[in-house]
């Protein structure tokens, strides 16, 4: 098992950057796939970048080029780079971590990340 917590979310304006982070309970070394989906209000939720244990990631068309996905395994967190936010980013991201193919995916609670326009 493994519990995430992320941080970093809040209001920023157009074109502004942030970055989020996400605390993992326990090492994150042999984690297979961690990851960022995000919740819009009436949306279903969607993934946004995945990072595998070798370190392959892959982003939404709608994220690419302008987030960056990493890890930081002696720290025991994942990190999602925002940059040139727009409006429609706004959402509720969420933390995800996958142990094996063969388990379950954990989540963590969510931060909020409003863009304004």
């Amino acid at each position: 098992q493994v519990q995430l917590v992320e941080s970093g979310g809040g209001l920023v304006q157009a074109g502004g950057s942030l970055r989020l982070s996400c605390a993992a309970s326990r090492s994150i070394f042999s984690i297979n796939l961690m990851g960022w989906y995000r919740q819009a209000p009436g949306k279903q939720r969607e993934l946004v970048a995945g990072i595998l244990s070798g370190g392959s990631t892959n982003y939404a068309d709608s994220v690419k080029g302008r987030f960056i996905i990493s890890r930081d395994n002696a720290k025991n967190t994942v990190y999602l780079q925002m940059n040139s936010l727009k409006a429609e980013d706004t959402a509720v991201y969420y933390c995800y971590a996958r142990i094996s193919v063969a388990e379950m995916g954990y989540w963590g609670q969510g931060t909020q990340v409003t863009v304004s326009s």
